[in-house]
C-alpha cells in the first residue's frame, strides 16, 4: 500500500474512533429518584436505543447527546393510571398536557373502552361524537390501541377492557340481567381483550347502562381477567351516600373472582359525606391486612368531572341516548325527573343532591355550537340567565345538547385529599383528557386536572405542603401503577428497563390551569423520553412520537 493511501486509512481510522460514542444519550449530574422510594442519588444516566444501558458514574463515557441535569430530578416517566385521552390522541398525538407533566403512559378504559365494537356501537358513537370528529375503523380494543400507534403518538398507551362495553355489544341499553348463554358471550370478550393484551377489566357503576349490572355479573367476567393475573379496576357503585355499600360490593368482587383490585379516584362525595373517609380507609386497610390486593387511584383536586346525566335516575338513559332525549321530550317524564333529581336518592348516586346547590356544578362542554356561550359558567348562573328552575334548565340544556353535557362539580374536601395522598397503596390518574390550549381543544372547558394533575402532587402536596416526600410521590407514580398492571421493565429507572424518563425542576413544578382558564400547561418539566426518544426538550415538545402499546408482562 502506498504511503498516502495508508495515512490517509490512519486518518480514518483515527476519525471514526474519535466519532463513536459509547451511548445515544447521557444524562448528567442529575438528583436521580430510581421510582423505587429511595432517597435520590447524584449521577448519570446512559440510554442506547430504547434502553436504560447504564447508571452511576459515567465520565468516561460518550452520549451522541449529552445534557446536564445538574440541580434538577432525573425519574421514571409517570403513569397515568386514570385517563381520558382516547378522542384526544385522534385529535393530536402529542399528548401535550400530559407531555408537559411527565405522563409516558396513558392508560385508559374507566368502564368504558374502545373496543369491541360492533357496527350499532360505531353508529352510535359518530352520532354522539362532540368537538373532536373521526372515523372508526376499528373493532377490537387491541386494533384501536394499535390505530393510535400507527397514527403517532408521543407517549405509551394502555386500556381496560370496559364491562360497560361489553355488556352493551351484548344487551344493548336494557335493564336485565344475561342469560347464561349471554353471559358466556360477554366472559369470551373479555377472554380475548386479555389474550390481546388489555391490563385488566374495569367498571364504571354509577353510569347507565353500568349500573344494571348485578354483583355477580361482574364477579364472573372479573374470574376470566384474573386467569390472566389481570387487575380489576372499578368506579364504585358509589362514592358517596352509599360510599360503605360501595366498598363493600368491590371487596366482594376481589374475594369470590380471586383477582386484585384498584379503586378508581378514591373519594367521598358530598359534604356530608366526608367523614365517611375515614371509615372507607379503614375498611381497606383491614381488607389489605387480611390478604386482599387492594390499591386505589386518586386526583388531586377537590371537584370532580362528568356529565349532567349523574344528576339524572338511572332508568332516564336505558335504552340509550335517543330514549333519553326522547323522554326529556315528554312532560309526564320530565315532572318525575325533576322531582326524583331534587330529592336524595336511596338507591343511585344523585350529583345533584351530593353538590348541594346548583351554583357548584359548572358548565364545561356542549356538542351544539349555540349552547358554548354557556361553557364556564355554573347552572345557576345559567338558570338565571334563562329565567329557568336549575332542574329545568339542566333538562333543557341536555335536550337541546341532544346528548350528555359535561360539567364540574365540587363535592370532596381538602383535608380528604391530603388524607389520601398519604396512602402508601394509591397512585395518580388524571381521570382527563391530554389536550393542548389550541385547535378544536379550546371549544371546551376541560377540568384543570387535565393539565395539573401530576404537577399539582409534586408541587403543592410534596413541596409546599410536604404531604409526603418526593420519593414516595414518584414511587406512586411509577412503580407502584407499574407493578398493580403487571408490565415488563417500567416504572423503574434500572439497567435493562425501557427508557420512559423525565427530567424537572422540583424548585419549579406546578399546576397553573385554573377552573376558570383550565387550559394552561403546567410548569417546570424540563426533558422527557418515550422508549428512549426525546419528546420534550427544553419545555418545547420536538414533535416526536415513539409511543407504543403497552400491554401486561
Amino acid at each position: 500500500m502506498k504511503k498516502p493511501q495508508l495515512f490517509i486509512l490512519i486518518l480514518f481510522l483515527i476519525t471514526s474512533c474519535q466519532a463513536r460514542k459509547d451511548y445515544d444519550v447521557i444524562l448528567r449530574n442529575g438528583l436521580v429518584y430510581d421510582g423505587s422510594g429511595s432517597r435520590p442519588v447524584k449521577m448519570d444516566i446512559a440510554i442506547a436505543g430504547d434502553t436504560i444501558a447504564a447508571l452511576g458514574k459515567l465520565d468516561k463515557m460518550t452520549g451522541s447527546t449529552e445534557i446536564d441535569a445538574t440541580g434538577l430530578a432525573v425519574a421514571p416517566g409517570f403513569i397515568n393510571m386514570l385517563s381520558w385521552a382516547n378522542e384526544a390522541l385522534i385529535a393530536d398525538g402529542r399528548s401535550q398536557g400530559d407531555i408537559r407533566q411527565g405522563v409516558t403512559l396513558e392508560v385508559m378504559g374507566e368502564g368504558s373502552s374502545d373496543g369491541p365494537l360492533n357496527a350499532t356501537m360505531k353508529q352510535a358513537r359518530k352520532k354522539t361524537q362532540g368537538d373532536i370528529k373521526f372515523n372508526i375503523p376499528w373493532t377490537t380494543l387491541r386494533e384501536y390501541l394499535d390505530y393510535l400507534v400507527k397514527r403517532g403518538v408521543s407517549c405509551n398507551v394502555a386500556s381496560f377492557i370496559g364491562a360497560t362495553t361489553v355488556r352493551v355489544n351484548v344487551l344493548g341499553y336494557v335493564d336485565r340481567p344475561p342469560t347464561p348463554e349471554e353471559l358466556s358471550r360477554m366472559k369470551l370478550m373479555v377472554k380475548e381483550a386479555m389474550e390481546n393484551g388489555a391490563v385488566g377489566l374495569s367498571s364504571s357503576l354509577i353510569y347507565p347502562p353500568a349500573f344494571y349490572a348485578s354483583t355477580g355479573e361482574l364477579i364472573e367476567m372479573a374470574k376470566v381477567a384474573a386467569q390472566y393475573d389481570g387487575l380489576y379496576i372499578s368506579h364504585m357503585r358509589s362514592e358517596g351516600d352509599h360510599l360503605m355499600a360501595g366498598l363493600d360490593e368491590l371487596i366482594r368482587i376481589t374475594k369470590e373472582a380471586g383477582i386484585r383490585s384498584e379503586i378508581y379516584h378514591l373519594k367521598a362525595a358530598g359534604q356530608k359525606n366526608w367523614p365517611k373517609m375515614d371509615l372507607a380507609i379503614t375498611r381497606i386497610d383491614s381488607a389489605r391486612a387480611a390478604g386482599l390486593q387492594i390499591s386505589a387511584d386518586m386526583y388531586t383536586y377537590t371537584a370532580a368531572a362528568t356529565g349532567l346525566g349523574a344528576c339524572f335516575p338511572p332508568y332516564a338513559e336505558e335504552g340509550g341516548n335517543d330514549a333519553w332525549m326522547k323522554r326529556l321530550k315528554d312532560p309526564k317524564i320530565r315532572a318525575r325527573f325533576k322531582e326524583e333529581i331534587g330529592e336524595p336518592a336511596d338507591n343511585w348516586e344523585n350529583f345533584y343532591d351530593l353538590v348541594g346547590s346548583p351554583d357548584k356544578i359548572l358548565l364545561a362542554g356542549f356538542a351544539v355550537d349555540s349552547l358554548k356561550k354557556y361553557t364556564g359558567k355554573n347552572l345557576a348562573e345559567v338558570a338565571a340567565l334563562r329565567k329557568t328552575d336549575p332542574i329545568e334548565t339542566m333538562m333543557d340544556l341536555v335536550a337541546m345538547n341532544g346528548q350528555d353535557v359535561s360539567a364540574v362539580y365540587f363535592l370532596m374536601s381538602e383535608d380528604n385529599i391530603k388524607k389520601q395522598v398519604l396512602l402508601p397503596y394509591v397512585s395518580f390518574g388524571s381521570d382527563a383528557e391530554s389536550e393542548s390550549p389550541e385547535g378544536v381543544f379550546l371549544k371546551s372547558n376541560p377540568h384543570p386536572r387535565a393539565y395539573g394533575n401530576f404537577a399539582r402532587l409534586l408541587g403543592k402536596y410534596v413541596r409546599d405542603e410536604k404531604v409526603i416526600s418526593m420519593e414516595e410521590a414518584i414511587r406512586r407514580l411509577t412503580s407502584l401503577p407499574a407493578a398493580n398492571l403487571r408490565l415488563d421493565r417500567r416504572g423503574l429507572l434500572k439497567k435493562g428497563y425501557f427508557a420512559d424518563l423525565v427530567v424537572f425542576n422540583p424548585d419549579s413544578i406546578a399546576d397553573r390551569a385554573t377552573f376558570t382558564q383550565p387550559h394552561q400547561y403546567a410548569s417546570g418539566m424540563v426533558h422527557v423520553f418515550v422508549n428512549g426518544k426525546q419528546v420534550l426538550k427544553s419545555g418545547k415538545h420536538t414533535g416526536a412520537k415513539p409511543g407504543r402499546v403497552v400491554t401486561r408482562h
